[in-house]
């Protein structure tokens, strides 16, 4: 590994770790700002007395000031002590845990239909002429402006009520039926990234396809399978990884709406609902671990968009 790369995972850190320091900041001080009191949750829909109130703040810490809050919640966090849930009175670990599979599951899976179409439609729209671009275009046209709870609606409407191909509510249980389950929620949360993709994989190929190093592998006589891996798609992957990076970070909060969609107990929609009911152990606890992952694969990407090619990744750090 060259010392480039090693300054760039050492860059690459340091910036991690004060996102994750600010991002902790910023999701503390919005639950504190939103409206409510969050002893009225606490107190589960009992009217509490003066007593009650000055027992729950100190049992939660609420009574101290606002740093202190913070701190002894960021040293929970780093010791795995998350907190207990306002609303259900369990630890939040307890309550994250058996949801992380699942969403997980989605989005793995979904990731796997946006690679799979978006990848491959953006090359075929590349290289396989001007009827099959125009086709493409098209249809990712048409993709790009579906919001994902209209696809939701539309897929449980078609293969759900009315052909019954597939199960519209829950996750399943074992992997085989937990996929059979997931199939329309992530195909649902799909097809706007596969639109997305599709286009940037076009443009990426297109323009190495016409590249002077391509013409100059046609010239020589190489094989137009190894130019086409070699030169144009090995060259076009760093703008294709970019934007799969943040799409596979983002599908961790956009999965909220498949899953309430289809009645799916994930994190995001656990998060919907802890928002709703002012659950804050909960939602801050959430909120960090999707930032969490939303950093650290776009910091994965970087590095590996760094050992394919040093010069894409400089451009995309100074961008």
């Amino acid at each position: 590994m060259s010392a480039n790369v090693l300054r760039q995972l050492a860059g690459k850190l340091g910036g991690l770790l004060l996102t994750l320091f600010l991002a902790s900041v910023v999701i503390f001080a919005a639950m504190l700002l939103t409206p409510g009191d969050p002893v009225t949750a606490i107190a589960g829909g009992v009217r509490p007395t003066p007593e009650m109130i000055a027992q729950i703040r100190a049992q939660h810490h609420l009574d101290q000031p606002v740093w202190v809050q913070y701190l002894l919640w960021v040293q929970g966090v780093f010791t795995g002590d998350l907190g207990t849930s306002f609303v259900y009175k369990t630890p939040v670990a307890e309550l994250i845990a058996p949801r992380i599979g699942i969403t997980l599951l989605l989005v793995v899976y979904t990731i796997v239909l946006i690679g799979v179409f978006g990848v491959g439609s953006g090359i075929l729209a590349a290289t396989r002429g001007r009827a099959v671009d125009r086709t493409i275009l098209v249809l990712t046209s048409v993709g790009v402006a579906l919001p994902t709870f209209v696809v939701a609606i539309g897929l449980i409407w078609v293969f759900g009520r009315v052909l019954g191909w597939f199960p519209v509510y829950g996750a399943g249980s074992g992997l085989l039926d937990n996929l059979y389950h997931l199939t329309l929620p992530a195909i649902s949360l799909s097809v706007m990234y596969i639109a997305y993709l599709s286009r940037i994989t076009r443009g990426a190929v297109v323009g190495q396809l016409h590249a002077e190093h391509v013409d100059t592998a046609r010239v020589r006589g190489i094989p137009h399978s190894a130019i086409f891996r070699r030169h144009v798609f090995l060259n076009a992957s760093p703008q294709i990884l970019a934007i799969s990076g943040a799409t596979i970070a983002g599908l961790f909060a956009v999965s909220a709406i498949a899953e309430q969609a289809f009645g799916i107990g994930g994190l995001g929609s656990l998060l919907t609902e802890a928002a709703a009911r002012k659950d804050l152990p909960v939602v801050q606890v959430i909120s960090l671990l999707l930032v969490a992952i939303f950093v650290v694969l776009n910091a994965v990407v970087d590095v590996v968009i760094a050992l394919i090619d040093p010069d894409s990744a400089r451009s995309r750090r100074l961008a």
